[in-house]
């Protein structure tokens, strides 16, 4: 079941505070991190959609390539693609060729319009879910800003790859591997690997400094996703939302909802009730992340849900 929409919504109602936008302020600018001479990290401001970021919140990468350039993930909207697409230009005069969606929430994808003629590439499933719900994403989008986006409308991926799948390509004479696991953050996922400059693009696989968001998760096979990463040849990994990320960051995050997951498991296998489960929760590496208040409460929720459908 996909909470995602609901469950945001749900959010906002129980108190998260809406300041409506200057229509006149500036999108933020990302902080641009080169990793090697051809790939560049865009990080923006970890945060959930307001007022002040316009909904520009998820990461993006930047592979230079031959002759064009293959951006991974496109941003909340028309005006945000544009502010990527302006970031690029700065570090290269090469033209965007192709697009890869990490996954199918609209943070990470609302942008790819802007980027016409772009091949664009997902996961299968993540195509699908875009079809079905990038509306919802824009209404939350307006609702969580206080804007509107009329410019905005989904584009979906033209070349797919399906779950469970490891898919060793070339893009702009660039090799990288298309990483599909069944299923981690969200039932969407995708991971591009370039073993060549040992990144891994992770998306929300891989989150660092905003609490990664658990309200579609498949949680158990996200830390069978984690533990596989902390096994490759990895230097730098993009996270979907925060700052870069090495091998220590994914095996810190790997343990600690590896280790929810049990402790959520066990209360549940001795008949706790919910908030009994809680109190047996230390939170304490959670707490360092930013919106801990409105967010974890809803994990630890789905993870119940999870252990609950697991051993039904």
């Amino acid at each position: 079941m996909r909470y995602t929409f609901i469950s945001f919504l749900l959010l906002i109602l129980s108190g998260l505070v809406i300041a409506y936008a200057d229509p006149g302020a500036a999108i933020p600018k990302p902080v641009v991190e080169k990793i090697s001479d051809r790939v560049y990290a865009l990080i923006a401001p970890a945060e959930l959609p307001n007022a002040r970021n316009h909904g520009y919140i998820a990461n993006s990468a930047v592979i230079i390539g031959d002759v064009g350039v293959i951006l991974v993930d496109t941003g909340f909207s028309e005006a945000i693609g544009r502010h990527i697409k302006q970031t690029i230009e700065t570090i290269t005069d090469k033209p965007v060729t192709h697009i890869i969606n990490t996954h199918d929430h609209g943070d990470h994808t609302l942008g790819n319009g802007v980027f016409a003629g772009a091949e664009i590439i997902s996961s299968t499933q993540c195509k699908a879910l875009v079809e079905r719900s990038a509306y919802e994403w824009m209404s939350l989008l307006e609702t969580m800003t206080g804007e509107t986006i009329p410019r905005t409308a989904p584009v979906v991926a033209t070349t797919t790859y399906a779950a469970g799948t490891s898919t060793p390509i070339t893009l702009q004479g660039v090799d990288m591997v298309i990483q599909v696991p069944q299923a981690s953050h969200s039932a969407s996922d995708l991971m591009v690997y370039l073993p060549d400059d040992k990144v891994l693009i992770a998306g929300d696989i891989a989150v660092n400094t905003l609490i990664p968001n658990f309200r579609d998760a498949h949680v158990a096979a996200w830390i069978d996703t984690l533990a596989v990463i902390t096994t490759m040849p990895i230097a730098v990994i993009v996270p979907g939302h925060g700052t870069l990320m090495n091998i220590d960051d994914v095996n810190a995050l790997h343990a600690q909802v590896q280790t929810l997951y049990n402790v959520i498991e066990t209360g549940y296998n001795h008949d706790l009730t919910d908030s009994e489960i809680r109190d047996m929760l230390d939170l304490a590496w959670w707490r360092r992340m930013n919106h801990f208040d409105e967010l974890m409460g809803g994990n630890i929720s789905r993870v119940y849900l999870e252990v609950e459908q697991a051993n039904f």
